[in-house]
Protein backbone atom coordinates (compact mmCIF):
# COMPACT_ATOMS: atom_id res chain seq x y z
CA UNK A 1 0.00 0.00 0.00
CA UNK A 2 1.57 3.15 -1.15
CA UNK A 3 1.46 5.71 1.62
CA UNK A 4 -0.68 8.97 0.63
CA UNK A 5 0.99 12.24 0.88
CA UNK A 6 -1.72 13.74 2.33
CA UNK A 7 -4.77 12.36 4.32
CA UNK A 8 -8.46 12.77 4.31
CA UNK A 9 -11.15 12.79 6.41
CA UNK A 10 -12.61 9.83 5.34
CA UNK A 11 -12.43 6.22 6.39
CA UNK A 12 -10.93 5.16 2.86
CA UNK A 13 -7.76 7.43 3.37
CA UNK A 14 -7.21 6.58 6.90
CA UNK A 15 -6.67 3.03 6.28
CA UNK A 16 -3.43 4.27 4.69
CA UNK A 17 -2.16 5.08 8.10
CA UNK A 18 0.90 3.02 9.54
CA UNK A 19 1.89 2.65 12.82
CA UNK A 20 5.58 4.30 13.74
CA UNK A 21 8.02 2.20 14.69
CA UNK A 22 9.30 4.21 17.79
CA UNK A 23 5.83 2.94 19.02
CA UNK A 24 6.10 -0.88 17.66
CA UNK A 25 9.52 -0.82 19.37
CA UNK A 26 9.26 1.24 21.98
CA UNK A 27 6.50 -1.43 24.29
CA UNK A 28 6.75 0.46 27.80
CA UNK A 29 5.12 3.62 27.72
CA UNK A 30 4.28 6.19 31.42
CA UNK A 31 0.88 6.94 31.87
CA UNK A 32 0.24 10.69 33.96
CA UNK A 33 -3.16 11.43 35.64
CA UNK A 34 -2.52 15.07 37.35
CA UNK A 35 -5.21 17.35 37.84
CA UNK A 36 -7.22 19.19 40.44
CA UNK A 37 -8.68 15.78 41.38
CA UNK A 38 -5.60 15.09 43.01
CA UNK A 39 -6.39 17.90 45.71
CA UNK A 40 -9.53 16.37 47.30
CA UNK A 41 -7.70 13.22 46.91
CA UNK A 42 -10.30 11.10 47.83
CA UNK A 43 -11.88 7.89 45.85
CA UNK A 44 -10.66 8.56 42.79
CA UNK A 45 -10.30 10.96 39.76
CA UNK A 46 -14.16 10.70 39.17
CA UNK A 47 -14.55 12.62 42.60
CA UNK A 48 -15.80 16.24 39.94
CA UNK A 49 -18.59 13.70 38.83
CA UNK A 50 -19.39 12.06 42.09
CA UNK A 51 -19.11 14.93 44.49
CA UNK A 52 -22.47 16.58 42.74
CA UNK A 53 -24.37 12.88 43.12
CA UNK A 54 -26.05 13.17 46.55
CA UNK A 55 -26.31 9.88 48.32
CA UNK A 56 -22.28 8.98 47.45
CA UNK A 57 -19.33 8.44 49.17
CA UNK A 58 -18.29 11.52 47.59
CA UNK A 59 -20.92 13.68 48.26
CA UNK A 60 -20.93 13.06 52.03
CA UNK A 61 -17.46 13.76 51.96
CA UNK A 62 -17.17 16.53 50.04
CA UNK A 63 -20.14 18.48 52.45
CA UNK A 64 -18.52 16.94 55.79
CA UNK A 65 -14.86 18.27 55.00
CA UNK A 66 -15.74 21.37 52.57
CA UNK A 67 -19.22 22.59 53.41
CA UNK A 68 -22.63 22.60 51.29
CA UNK A 69 -21.49 22.78 47.39
CA UNK A 70 -23.02 26.37 47.14
CA UNK A 71 -20.20 27.75 48.90
CA UNK A 72 -16.67 25.45 47.77
CA UNK A 73 -17.38 23.51 44.38
CA UNK A 74 -14.92 21.80 42.67
CA UNK A 75 -13.94 25.14 41.06
CA UNK A 76 -12.67 26.18 44.95
CA UNK A 77 -10.02 23.15 44.73
CA UNK A 78 -8.20 25.09 41.89
CA UNK A 79 -6.17 27.70 44.26
CA UNK A 80 -5.43 24.42 46.31
CA UNK A 81 -3.72 22.89 43.33
CA UNK A 82 -0.74 24.60 43.70
CA UNK A 83 1.91 22.14 42.27
CA UNK A 84 4.78 24.32 44.17
CA UNK A 85 7.05 21.17 44.07
CA UNK A 86 6.46 19.90 40.47
CA UNK A 87 9.73 19.39 39.01
CA UNK A 88 9.42 18.24 35.37
CA UNK A 89 13.19 17.58 35.20
CA UNK A 90 13.38 15.28 37.95
CA UNK A 91 10.06 13.64 36.60
CA UNK A 92 12.01 12.88 33.34
CA UNK A 93 14.80 11.24 34.99
CA UNK A 94 12.65 9.02 36.63
CA UNK A 95 10.69 8.31 33.57
CA UNK A 96 14.21 7.03 31.72
CA UNK A 97 15.40 5.54 34.91
CA UNK A 98 12.11 3.23 34.54
CA UNK A 99 13.16 2.43 30.81
CA UNK A 100 9.53 4.27 29.89
CA UNK A 101 10.26 4.90 25.58
CA UNK A 102 7.32 7.08 26.04
CA UNK A 103 5.29 9.41 28.05
CA UNK A 104 1.43 9.96 28.26
CA UNK A 105 0.37 13.33 30.70
CA UNK A 106 -3.37 13.87 30.60
CA UNK A 107 -3.81 17.59 28.76
CA UNK A 108 -7.70 17.77 30.34
CA UNK A 109 -9.51 15.41 32.34
CA UNK A 110 -13.02 15.40 32.36
CA UNK A 111 -13.23 17.98 34.71
CA UNK A 112 -12.40 20.37 31.93
CA UNK A 113 -9.40 21.81 33.48
CA UNK A 114 -6.88 22.74 30.88
CA UNK A 115 -3.47 21.84 32.06
CA UNK A 116 -1.63 23.85 29.32
CA UNK A 117 -2.24 26.88 27.46
CA UNK A 118 -5.44 26.91 26.17
CA UNK A 119 -6.23 29.64 24.01
CA UNK A 120 -10.42 29.69 24.37
CA UNK A 121 -10.55 29.02 28.25
CA UNK A 122 -8.94 30.61 31.48
CA UNK A 123 -9.78 27.41 33.33
CA UNK A 124 -6.52 26.41 32.72
CA UNK A 125 -2.95 25.51 35.11
CA UNK A 126 -1.41 28.25 33.29
CA UNK A 127 -4.33 31.39 34.48
CA UNK A 128 -5.01 29.24 37.76
CA UNK A 129 -3.89 27.21 40.05
CA UNK A 130 -0.09 26.28 39.46
CA UNK A 131 -0.22 29.48 36.70
CA UNK A 132 2.25 27.49 34.86
CA UNK A 133 2.38 25.29 30.73
CA UNK A 134 2.31 21.89 32.89
CA UNK A 135 2.16 19.87 29.39
CA UNK A 136 4.72 22.46 27.92
CA UNK A 137 7.39 22.24 30.75
CA UNK A 138 7.37 18.34 31.02
CA UNK A 139 7.44 17.72 27.07
CA UNK A 140 10.60 20.04 26.80
CA UNK A 141 12.02 17.61 29.98
CA UNK A 142 10.31 14.59 28.08
CA UNK A 143 12.19 15.21 25.24
CA UNK A 144 15.69 16.20 26.57
CA UNK A 145 15.89 12.82 28.12
CA UNK A 146 14.92 11.07 24.93
CA UNK A 147 11.64 9.77 25.18
CA UNK A 148 9.12 10.27 22.86
CA UNK A 149 6.37 12.51 23.97
CA UNK A 150 2.24 12.14 23.74
CA UNK A 151 -0.59 13.77 25.75
CA UNK A 152 -4.59 12.41 26.33
CA UNK A 153 -7.06 14.69 26.10
CA UNK A 154 -11.04 13.37 28.19
CA UNK A 155 -12.78 16.45 27.05
CA UNK A 156 -15.62 14.60 25.46
CA UNK A 157 -16.76 13.37 28.48
CA UNK A 158 -16.57 16.99 29.80
CA UNK A 159 -19.98 17.24 27.98
CA UNK A 160 -21.92 15.62 30.83
CA UNK A 161 -19.42 15.13 33.73
CA UNK A 162 -21.07 17.49 36.53
CA UNK A 163 -24.71 17.59 35.23
CA UNK A 164 -25.69 16.46 38.73
CA UNK A 165 -25.04 19.85 40.30
CA UNK A 166 -28.18 20.57 38.53
CA UNK A 167 -30.37 18.48 40.67
CA UNK A 168 -29.63 20.51 44.07
CA UNK A 169 -28.11 23.99 45.17
CA UNK A 170 -24.39 23.85 43.84
CA UNK A 171 -22.46 26.42 42.16
CA UNK A 172 -22.95 24.53 38.95
CA UNK A 173 -25.99 26.21 38.60
CA UNK A 174 -24.14 29.72 38.72
CA UNK A 175 -24.08 31.58 35.57
CA UNK A 176 -20.54 33.03 36.72
CA UNK A 177 -19.18 29.90 36.06
CA UNK A 178 -20.70 28.79 32.21
CA UNK A 179 -17.72 28.71 30.90
CA UNK A 180 -16.37 25.87 33.00
CA UNK A 181 -19.76 23.89 34.45
CA UNK A 182 -21.47 25.41 31.62
CA UNK A 183 -21.66 21.72 28.90
CA UNK A 184 -23.56 20.04 32.43
CA UNK A 185 -26.40 22.57 32.59
CA UNK A 186 -26.54 23.07 28.81
CA UNK A 187 -28.88 20.11 28.12
CA UNK A 188 -31.83 19.08 29.88
CA UNK A 189 -32.47 15.77 29.86
CA UNK A 190 -28.80 14.75 30.72
CA UNK A 191 -28.98 12.38 34.10
CA UNK A 192 -27.09 13.34 36.69
CA UNK A 193 -27.80 10.89 38.98
CA UNK A 194 -25.56 7.74 37.79
CA UNK A 195 -22.17 6.96 39.81
CA UNK A 196 -19.05 6.92 37.64
CA UNK A 197 -19.16 5.69 34.09
CA UNK A 198 -22.13 6.20 32.61
CA UNK A 199 -22.80 4.07 29.18
CA UNK A 200 -22.55 5.73 25.91
CA UNK A 201 -26.31 5.79 25.34
CA UNK A 202 -27.45 7.33 28.34
CA UNK A 203 -26.45 10.59 27.41
CA UNK A 204 -27.92 12.65 25.08
CA UNK A 205 -26.02 14.07 21.28
CA UNK A 206 -23.45 16.75 22.28
CA UNK A 207 -24.36 19.79 20.77
CA UNK A 208 -23.05 20.62 17.06
CA UNK A 209 -20.53 23.52 18.50
CA UNK A 210 -19.17 21.80 21.89
CA UNK A 211 -18.32 18.84 19.14
CA UNK A 212 -16.54 21.43 16.93
CA UNK A 213 -14.87 23.48 19.98
CA UNK A 214 -13.76 19.33 21.19
CA UNK A 215 -11.60 19.61 17.44
CA UNK A 216 -10.60 22.91 18.09
CA UNK A 217 -8.74 22.14 21.39
CA UNK A 218 -7.63 19.13 20.51
CA UNK A 219 -6.23 20.38 17.22
CA UNK A 220 -4.66 23.00 19.16
CA UNK A 221 -3.13 20.77 21.52
CA UNK A 222 -1.59 18.97 18.55
CA UNK A 223 -0.46 22.08 16.46
CA UNK A 224 1.11 23.55 19.70
CA UNK A 225 3.12 20.57 21.44
CA UNK A 226 3.46 18.05 18.71
CA UNK A 227 2.71 14.98 20.76
CA UNK A 228 3.62 11.99 18.76
CA UNK A 229 0.79 10.11 20.56
CA UNK A 230 -2.93 11.46 21.56
CA UNK A 231 -4.69 9.24 23.87
CA UNK A 232 -8.62 9.42 23.66
CA UNK A 233 -10.84 8.31 26.96
CA UNK A 234 -13.94 5.98 25.87
CA UNK A 235 -16.93 8.50 24.91
CA UNK A 236 -15.29 9.42 21.56
CA UNK A 237 -17.46 6.16 21.04
CA UNK A 238 -20.85 8.03 21.22
CA UNK A 239 -22.56 8.32 17.91
CA UNK A 240 -21.94 11.86 17.43
CA UNK A 241 -18.14 11.88 16.84
CA UNK A 242 -17.41 9.69 13.39
CA UNK A 243 -17.27 12.68 11.28
CA UNK A 244 -15.25 15.27 13.83
CA UNK A 245 -12.99 11.82 14.48
CA UNK A 246 -11.64 11.60 10.79
CA UNK A 247 -11.48 15.51 10.45
CA UNK A 248 -9.17 15.48 13.50
CA UNK A 249 -7.10 12.04 12.56
CA UNK A 250 -6.72 13.53 9.36
CA UNK A 251 -5.12 16.80 10.88
CA UNK A 252 -3.19 14.84 12.80
CA UNK A 253 -1.45 12.63 10.22
CA UNK A 254 -1.23 14.95 8.20
CA UNK A 255 0.69 17.36 11.05
CA UNK A 256 2.82 14.35 11.72
CA UNK A 257 4.07 14.09 7.83
CA UNK A 258 4.97 17.73 8.25
CA UNK A 259 6.92 17.45 11.44
CA UNK A 260 9.03 14.36 9.86
CA UNK A 261 7.48 12.02 12.89
CA UNK A 262 5.19 9.36 13.31
CA UNK A 263 2.56 9.76 15.57
CA UNK A 264 -0.12 7.56 16.92
CA UNK A 265 -3.97 7.95 18.01
CA UNK A 266 -4.66 5.61 20.67
CA UNK A 267 -9.19 4.53 20.78
CA UNK A 268 -11.38 2.34 22.71
CA UNK A 269 -13.95 -0.12 21.37
CA UNK A 270 -14.81 0.81 18.29
CA UNK A 271 -14.65 4.55 18.29
CA UNK A 272 -11.54 4.14 15.34
CA UNK A 273 -12.23 1.91 12.09
CA UNK A 274 -9.41 -1.25 12.76
CA UNK A 275 -6.45 -0.07 11.36
CA UNK A 276 -6.99 3.81 11.24
CA UNK A 277 -5.70 4.17 14.59
CA UNK A 278 -4.14 1.68 17.86
CA UNK A 279 -6.79 0.02 19.79
CA UNK A 280 -6.23 0.43 23.50
CA UNK A 281 -7.67 -1.76 26.34
CA UNK A 282 -8.35 0.15 29.70
CA UNK A 283 -6.70 -1.90 32.59
CA UNK A 284 -7.15 -4.96 30.13
CA UNK A 285 -5.27 -8.00 27.81
CA UNK A 286 -5.87 -10.00 25.55
CA UNK A 287 -5.68 -13.49 25.15
CA UNK A 288 -3.48 -14.23 22.09
CA UNK A 289 -1.58 -12.41 19.71
CA UNK A 290 -2.95 -9.19 18.09
CA UNK A 291 -1.48 -8.98 14.28
CA UNK A 292 -1.93 -5.04 14.98
CA UNK A 293 -0.20 -3.43 17.71
CA UNK A 294 -1.99 -2.73 20.30
CA UNK A 295 -2.15 -1.24 23.88
CA UNK A 296 -2.74 -2.00 27.47
CA UNK A 297 -3.46 1.16 29.72
CA UNK A 298 -3.61 0.28 33.44
CA UNK A 299 -2.56 1.79 36.73
CA UNK A 300 0.07 1.24 39.46
CA UNK A 301 -2.82 1.10 41.90
CA UNK A 302 -5.91 -0.71 41.78
CA UNK A 303 -8.55 1.72 43.10
CA UNK A 304 -7.60 4.78 41.17
CA UNK A 305 -6.04 6.60 38.57
CA UNK A 306 -5.09 9.59 40.45
CA UNK A 307 -3.43 10.13 43.76
CA UNK A 308 -5.97 9.33 46.30
CA UNK A 309 -5.31 8.25 50.15
CA UNK A 310 -5.25 5.07 50.56
CA UNK A 311 -3.98 3.53 47.45
CA UNK A 312 -3.68 0.14 46.83
CA UNK A 313 -0.93 -0.62 45.13
CA UNK A 314 0.09 -3.29 42.99
CA UNK A 315 3.67 -5.28 43.38
CA UNK A 316 6.06 -4.62 40.39
CA UNK A 317 6.23 -8.21 39.74
CA UNK A 318 2.52 -8.60 38.51
CA UNK A 319 3.07 -5.45 36.71
CA UNK A 320 6.57 -6.59 35.09
CA UNK A 321 4.39 -10.05 34.24
CA UNK A 322 1.71 -7.82 32.86
CA UNK A 323 4.22 -5.94 30.90
CA UNK A 324 5.90 -9.47 29.29
CA UNK A 325 2.60 -10.74 28.51
CA UNK A 326 1.55 -7.71 26.41
CA UNK A 327 4.62 -7.51 24.69
CA UNK A 328 4.04 -11.27 23.58
CA UNK A 329 1.23 -10.49 22.13
CA UNK A 330 1.84 -7.61 20.28
CA UNK A 331 1.47 -5.00 22.57
CA UNK A 332 2.62 -2.17 24.61
CA UNK A 333 2.26 -1.26 28.02
CA UNK A 334 1.13 2.68 28.90
CA UNK A 335 1.34 2.25 32.94
CA UNK A 336 0.03 5.36 35.07
CA UNK A 337 0.98 6.61 38.01
CA UNK A 338 -0.96 9.89 40.15
CA UNK A 339 1.32 12.63 41.49
CA UNK A 340 0.00 14.89 44.45
CA UNK A 341 -1.37 17.66 44.50
CA UNK A 342 2.00 19.51 45.04
CA UNK A 343 3.74 17.86 42.11
CA UNK A 344 5.70 15.19 43.90
CA UNK A 345 5.44 11.40 42.88
CA UNK A 346 4.57 9.40 45.81
CA UNK A 347 7.31 7.76 46.74
CA UNK A 348 5.69 3.84 46.61
CA UNK A 349 5.52 4.75 43.17
CA UNK A 350 8.94 5.93 42.03
CA UNK A 351 10.05 2.72 43.88
CA UNK A 352 7.84 0.61 41.84
CA UNK A 353 8.76 2.57 38.79
CA UNK A 354 12.69 2.16 39.82
CA UNK A 355 12.17 -1.63 40.09
CA UNK A 356 10.44 -2.11 36.66
CA UNK A 357 13.41 0.14 35.52
CA UNK A 358 15.62 -2.48 37.04
CA UNK A 359 14.26 -4.92 35.40
CA UNK A 360 14.41 -3.50 32.17
CA UNK A 361 18.24 -3.50 32.25
CA UNK A 362 18.80 -6.85 32.36
CA UNK A 363 16.09 -8.07 30.31
CA UNK A 364 15.09 -4.92 28.53
CA UNK A 365 16.44 -6.98 24.89
CA UNK A 366 13.43 -8.99 25.03
CA UNK A 367 11.33 -6.34 24.94
CA UNK A 368 12.34 -3.42 23.05
CA UNK A 369 12.39 -3.66 19.56
CA UNK A 370 10.88 -7.00 19.42
CA UNK A 371 8.12 -9.11 18.05
CA UNK A 372 5.66 -11.75 18.71
CA UNK A 373 7.02 -15.43 17.75
CA UNK A 374 4.69 -17.94 16.05
CA UNK A 375 3.48 -18.73 19.63
CA UNK A 376 2.62 -16.08 22.41
CA UNK A 377 3.67 -18.80 25.09
CA UNK A 378 2.99 -21.83 27.39
CA UNK A 379 1.89 -22.78 30.70
CA UNK A 380 -1.05 -23.14 32.83
CA UNK A 381 -2.03 -19.69 33.81
CA UNK A 382 -4.91 -18.24 31.50
CA UNK A 383 -5.22 -14.17 31.37
CA UNK A 384 -8.74 -13.24 31.03
CA UNK A 385 -9.48 -11.16 27.92
CA UNK A 386 -10.78 -8.01 28.05
CA UNK A 387 -11.19 -4.64 29.43
CA UNK A 388 -11.02 -4.27 33.30
CA UNK A 389 -9.79 -7.57 34.22
CA UNK A 390 -6.32 -6.39 35.25
CA UNK A 391 -7.35 -8.18 38.60
CA UNK A 392 -8.58 -10.82 37.75
CA UNK A 393 -5.95 -12.92 36.63
CA UNK A 394 -4.18 -15.72 38.45
CA UNK A 395 -0.61 -15.20 39.67
CA UNK A 396 1.77 -16.98 37.06
CA UNK A 397 3.92 -19.96 37.93
CA UNK A 398 7.42 -20.93 36.94
CA UNK A 399 5.87 -23.21 33.98
CA UNK A 400 4.14 -19.71 32.28
CA UNK A 401 6.55 -18.48 29.48
CA UNK A 402 5.87 -15.90 27.11
CA UNK A 403 7.90 -15.52 23.96
CA UNK A 404 9.25 -12.78 21.79
CA UNK A 405 11.69 -12.68 18.79
CA UNK A 406 14.33 -10.17 17.25
CA UNK A 407 16.57 -11.23 14.75
CA UNK A 408 17.87 -14.12 15.27
CA UNK A 409 17.19 -14.38 18.94
CA UNK A 410 14.24 -16.16 20.29
CA UNK A 411 13.11 -15.07 23.88
CA UNK A 412 11.32 -17.44 26.45
CA UNK A 413 10.88 -15.26 29.51
CA UNK A 414 10.06 -17.89 32.52
CA UNK A 415 6.67 -15.65 34.63
CA UNK A 416 8.64 -16.99 38.64
CA UNK A 417 11.86 -18.40 39.57
CA UNK A 418 11.60 -22.10 38.10
CA UNK A 419 14.29 -23.80 40.51
CA UNK A 420 16.98 -25.99 39.52
CA UNK A 421 15.07 -26.39 36.03
CA UNK A 422 13.23 -24.82 33.25
CA UNK A 423 11.23 -26.91 31.35
CA UNK A 424 9.74 -25.24 27.65
CA UNK A 425 7.63 -27.56 26.51
CA UNK A 426 7.16 -25.54 23.33
CA UNK A 427 10.95 -25.70 22.33
CA UNK A 428 11.21 -30.33 22.51
CA UNK A 429 12.91 -31.90 19.46
CA UNK A 430 9.37 -32.65 18.07
CA UNK A 431 8.00 -29.25 18.28
CA UNK A 432 5.90 -28.26 14.97
CA UNK A 433 6.78 -24.44 16.26
CA UNK A 434 10.85 -24.83 15.56
CA UNK A 435 12.32 -25.44 12.18
CA UNK A 436 15.32 -24.19 13.09
CA UNK A 437 17.63 -26.03 15.42
CA UNK A 438 18.88 -24.58 18.67
CA UNK A 439 22.22 -23.03 18.70
CA UNK A 440 22.65 -21.67 22.16
CA UNK A 441 20.97 -20.44 25.56
CA UNK A 442 21.59 -18.07 28.07
CA UNK A 443 20.03 -16.52 30.51
CA UNK A 444 20.41 -12.73 30.47
CA UNK A 445 21.87 -11.23 33.35
CA UNK A 446 23.67 -14.51 34.52
CA UNK A 447 27.54 -14.29 35.47
CA UNK A 448 28.10 -17.34 33.95
CA UNK A 449 26.81 -19.97 31.18
CA UNK A 450 24.40 -22.24 31.66
CA UNK A 451 23.63 -26.07 30.90
CA UNK A 452 21.08 -26.97 28.42
CA UNK A 453 19.25 -29.79 26.52
CA UNK A 454 16.48 -30.59 24.45
CA UNK A 455 14.62 -33.96 24.11
CA UNK A 456 11.18 -34.98 22.93
CA UNK A 457 9.49 -33.49 26.30
CA UNK A 458 11.43 -29.53 26.01
CA UNK A 459 13.77 -27.72 26.16
CA UNK A 460 15.65 -28.28 29.33
CA UNK A 461 17.86 -25.34 30.96
CA UNK A 462 19.48 -25.19 34.36
CA UNK A 463 18.75 -22.62 36.35
CA UNK A 464 22.04 -21.36 38.52
CA UNK A 465 21.25 -21.19 42.39
CA UNK A 466 21.70 -16.78 42.43
CA UNK A 467 18.73 -15.12 40.31
CA UNK A 468 20.02 -12.68 37.53
CA UNK A 469 17.07 -9.93 38.66
CA UNK A 470 14.03 -9.90 40.90
CA UNK A 471 11.28 -11.54 38.84
CA UNK A 472 10.61 -12.80 35.21
CA UNK A 473 13.80 -14.34 34.18
CA UNK A 474 15.22 -14.28 29.95
CA UNK A 475 16.26 -17.15 28.02
CA UNK A 476 17.91 -16.18 25.26
CA UNK A 477 17.74 -18.93 22.50
CA UNK A 478 19.95 -18.62 19.57
CA UNK A 479 19.00 -20.44 16.47
CA UNK A 480 20.81 -21.82 13.66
Amino acid sequence: MTKPTTFEPTWESLQQYEIPDWYADGKFGIFIHWGVYAVPAFANEWYPRNMYIQGTPEYEHHVKTYGPHTEFGYKDFIPLFRAEHFDPAAWAALFREAGARFVVPVAEHHDGFAMYDCSTSRWSSVHMGPKRDIVGELAQAVRDEGIVFGLSTHRAEHWWLMNGGRNFPSDVQDSAYDDFYGPAIQHEDCDGTKVGTPALDSQPYPSAEYLEEWLARTCELVDNYQPQLIWFDWWIGHAAFPEVLKRFAAHYYNRGEEWGKGVAINYKYEAYKEGTAVLDIERGQLSGIRPLLWQNDTSVAKNSWSYVEPQDYKTAESLIQDLVDVVSKNGALLLNIGPRADGTIPQPEQALLREIGAWLEVNGEAIYGTRPWRVFGEGPTEVVEGAFTDTKRAPFTAADFRFTTKGDALYAICLAWPGETATIRSLGSESPLLDQQIAAVELLGAASALSWSVDEQGLHAAFPDAKPCAYAYTLKILLK
